[in-house]
């Protein structure tokens, strides 16, 4: 099975997915932004946009969940924000017309809420930028710049399952999107100190440095 967690920037997904990840037993994490980034570093910089406009980029994910989902027999998670309909259908749709079982959810918040986190995010980036570890806060920037037509596209029926994310806690979130998929978690054991560590741990291991 895959799991397809999508939304907007400051949505909640590489958290929601580590935290799948932890409580599913034999389940994968596959990054398509690892497949982007490789382009991105390929192309001049003169050239280089949104690297989801490449079909080689939407080839490349398909190709490569598509051997994963076909060797591995734990879930698959992806965690990836796409708000275009057509580069949906042509990763995760066409990995459901190959047979696969895809679920695919979107993590939707209201404004405030993912300001508030992109916020909460832009303070660490800065904090690691001043010590020399880190590239500052321009990711925050470009995620602001786009929230409002992120959010818009991403409430289209295209875009369900839809889980609304701003009372609910990381671990909740993943039992929502679990128990929609028809998956157990194993039971969370964090207390509220050890979660707090366990995912601002997280969020600086995915700081994007392209």
């Amino acid at each position: 099975m895959l799991l397809w967690i999508n939304g907007p920037f400051g949505g909640g997904k590489t958290q929601t997915a580590h935290e799948l990840q932890r409580r599913l037993p034999g389940s994968v994490i596959c990054d398509p932004e690892h497949v982007g980034f490789g382009l991105h570093r390929m192309t001049p910089p003169g050239l280089r946009g949104d690297f989801q406009d490449f079909p080689a980029w939407r080839q490349g994910v398909y190709e490569v969940l598509d051997l994963a989902l076909g060797r591995l027999d734990g879930p698959v998670i992806v965690p990836m924000t796409v708000v275009e309909p057509e580069f949906l259908r042509e990763t995760a749709g066409r990995l459901r017309e190959n047979g696969h079982d895809v679920r695919h959810f979107t993590l939707m918040a209201g404004r405030a809420t993912v300001l508030r986190r992109l916020r909460e995010r832009s303070v660490v980036h800065a904090l690691r930028a001043a010590a020399g570890r880190g590239p500052g806060t321009g990711r925050e920037s470009f995620a602001v710049s786009r929230l409002d037509p992120c959010l818009e596209r991403l409430r289209g029926p295209e875009f369900a399952a839809h889980v609304w994310t701003d009372r609910l806690t990381v671990p909740a979130v993943a039992d929502a999107v679990a128990a929609s998929a028809g998956l157990t978690l194993a039971p969370n054991t964090d207390g509220v100190l050890r979660g707090r560590a366990r995912r601002a741990w997280t969020g600086l291991k995915h700081i994007r440095f392209d």
